[in-house]
């Protein structure tokens, strides 16, 4: 395996770590964190700028493959960042046999609270959504035309080692904010690093919602690790007095339960983190929560 990682963000690193491919090549925006991450991969500048596209170009021969986990642009002309400068190289490469592109399950909006699978409507509401969903159908169409399986990855909310309710609450920032009605899923860092091993193992395209068992409300979320910790939670807040950023704000008008049956049953994925309460047992028993 020769890994091309864009993006060697929190969770394509930990993909690369459970890969532990023969060749890594990784793309950052930042001269520093391109250092840090030389250990574990060959770095590159990347923007998306035609400039750093071609510095990049002679990095690809070889390669079998490719997971994207770079944000997309967004506006009217927003999309992937990638697929604009490189798609012809990429597409040269007779190498290549297969493509993670990690996704968000933001792209559903909002449903009331109610499931949805790989099958329902996507009623994006943020910009950023939106950019993602055009992302993933331009990584589908790449796939479909250079004949190499793309599996688009939608995620949940990410915790895991260094990302948790335990860190928010050692540091203060812990907050327990109440909607009624409101759940959200979440998915363990590592739990993501299988469902891309298990994507490029079983050479799968097309969609897969890459979340836990059990939507939740973030309150309990907080709670549930307070209680682990032998520390008093923070107090509830309401959400609608709450001072928020837009951003932050923008994730509450969004509610839905996100079924992950199909990447059990066509990837066969097994989560070591189906919940949030056997993933915080776990994490605070080991340690492995800092």
């Amino acid at each position: 395996m020769k890994l091309m990682a864009f993006g060697l963000g929190y969770s394509a690193t930990a993909a690369l770590r459970r890969l532990a491919p023969k060749e890594a090549i990784g793309t950052t925006r930042s001269a520093a964190k391109a250092a840090a991450l030389a250990p574990l991969a060959e770095m590159h500048l990347f923007d998306g700028s035609g400039g750093t596209a071609d510095a990049l170009r002679p990095a690809l021969s070889g390669v079998t493959h490719i997971i994207v986990s770079i944000a997309p642009s967004e506006g009217s002309d927003g999309g992937d960042r990638v697929l604009p400068v490189l798609a012809e190289a990429l597409a040269d490469r007779k190498s290549l046999a297969s493509i993670a592109y990690l996704s968000t399950v933001g792209v559903y909006g909002d449903h009331g609270g109610a499931w949805v699978d790989e099958t329902s409507d996507c009623r994006p509401k943020s910009a950023r959504s939106v950019a993602r969903l055009k992302a993933e159908s331009q990584w589908l169409a790449f796939g479909a035309r250079v004949g190499v399986p793309v599996a688009v990855l939608r995620l949940s909310g990410i915790y895991g080692p260094g990302r948790n309710a335990f860190v928010n609450l050692m540091e203060g920032s812990a907050r327990r904010l109440v909607k009624p009605g409101q759940v959200f899923n979440r998915i363990h860092v590592e739990d993501i690093a299988a469902a891309v091993e298990r994507a490029f193992a079983t050479k799968a395209g097309g969609l897969f919602n890459i979340t836990d068992d059990e939507p939740a409300p973030p309150q309990d979320v907080v709670a549930y690790a307070a209680e682990l910790m032998g520390a008093p939670p923070p107090p509830e807040q309401d959400f609608e007095t709450a001072d928020l950023s837009p951003m932050a704000r923008s994730f509450y008008g969004e509610n839905k339960r996100v079924a992950n049956g199909l990447g059990k049953s066509a990837l066969g994925l097994a989560y070591a983190y189906p919940n949030y309460r056997s993933a915080f047992d776990r994490m605070w028993a080991e340690g492995s929560w800092r």
